[in-house]
């Protein structure tokens, strides 16, 4: 896959100032082991012992999703609610390889 300097979409996040918490979770519809979450986590498979993520509750905060560890690959943005399916926040597979918080770094 190439890579280009094309923006397909953009979007404003709004500001969140309080504390970050997911809940992820191995199946669908919020079923088999769940790890909680807090802080950036740049491999999630080290923590979490599975590189597929099939639901999650963002309860608070914005969070950024990454197919790869380490930061890389399709990012998938989440806002707080409940996703029952992958599909839900926009990926065409449940791979998961890294995730961050979407902070003000002013």
């Amino acid at each position: 896959m190439g890579f280009n300097d094309t923006i397909k979409s953009c979007q404003i996040i709004p500001l969140h100032t309080g504390s970050f918490m997911i809940k992820l979770y191995e199946k669908e519809d919020f079923r088999g082991q769940m790890a909680d979450f807090t802080e950036d986590n740049p491999h999630i498979y080290k923590d979490f012992k599975y590189n597929e993520i099939n639901s999650c509750n963002v309860i608070e905060g914005h969070w950024i999703f990454y197919e790869e560890p380490n930061y890389r690959g399709r990012q998938y943005y989440l806002s707080p609610g409940e996703y029952r399916k992958f599909s839900e926040w926009g990926a065409s597979n449940a791979r998961v390889g890294s995730i961050k918080r979407v902070q003000d770094f002013y």
